[in-house]
């Protein structure tokens, strides 16, 4: 594996890949009373940008994640991808990486990322080619034709990472895939996951509980306050890329880390 220091990021300029949100809600309606998950949140994502958002438990980041991905309506405000609303799925403009890797035990990895494109009717001979790019792109070359089964923890949350950019989408929105690693499978994956950003120039939109995890992937940290979820901060992380392990000792990062968590510990 290349070390990132010397990768040279193949980004290529867009106009794709642009979120906007305004004054956006989520009320979930219960047989007893209505619970308000998100509340006039605004937010305006410029395309190639790296956004975590953070929060306390229940404070509608993943809410927030799912609105952005077509998958959950707003109650109230604008959602737009690309300048225009997303009110269901759509592969073209955004892939979504779940917290659970969810692979079909019965195929391959490569058969595993290709799947999306089945569903779609894309041409055997293309989707294969595809999906061994993308298997290729997240370090997986040689596993392709494994099953799940024979593949470590942070390998299926790869292939995840690779059925979500094998449409090629702007924008990628990930809640919290490395949640269940162990932290040094996390940090590798990190550095992994920088790796794939900085070759591909996604839009990328990543929920994570770990403040240390935020602030070392981030351009930018969205806070975010306890149910009702409102943004609370708008952190720029100003640390140079390549990011390296030994920022993580410097008093810049400790500083960024100090500031979101007295927000977290202001709402305990």
């Amino acid at each position: 594996m290349q070390p990132l220091a010397n990768i040279t990021p193949l980004r290529r300029p867009s106009p794709a890949g642009s979120i906007e949100v305004r004054n956006a809600g989520r009320v979930f309606n219960t047989s007893t009373q209505d619970v308000i998950a998100l509340a006039d949140v605004s937010l305006d994502i410029k395309p190639g940008r790296f956004v975590v958002l953070v929060g306390p438990s229940g404070c509608g980041k993943s809410t927030l994640l799912m609105m952005l991905a077509g998958l959950l309506p707003q109650s109230t405000g604008i959602v737009t991808i690309n300048g225009a609303p997303i009110p269901r799925p759509d592969p073209d403009r955004v892939g979504v990486v779940f917290q659970e890797a969810s692979l079909f035990p019965w195929l391959t990895a490569e058969e595993n990322v290709e799947f999306p494109l089945l569903l779609r009717g894309v041409a055997k001979a293309e989707r294969r080619a595809k999906a061994q790019e993308a298997v290729r792109l997240v370090g997986l070359d040689g596993f392709g034709q494994r099953h799940p089964h024979e593949l470590s923890g942070g390998m299926k949350q790869r292939v995840s990472i690779a059925r979500g950019l094998v449409q090629d989408p702007p924008v990628l929105l990930m809640d919290e895939p490395f949640a269940a690693l162990d932290e040094q499978t996390r940090m590798t994956m990190g550095d992994e996951l920088l790796r794939i950003w900085a070759a591909t120039a996604k839009t990328v939109v990543f929920v994570t509980h770990s403040l240390t995890e935020a602030v070392y992937l981030a351009d930018e940290v969205v806070v975010m306050s306890p149910r009702p979820g409102r943004i609370v901060d708008l952190l720029q992380v100003p640390l140079p890329r390549p990011r390296t392990y030994e920022m993580l000792s410097g008093d810049a990062f400790g500083s960024l880390r100090e500031r979101i968590w007295r927000h977290i510990r202001k709402s305990a």
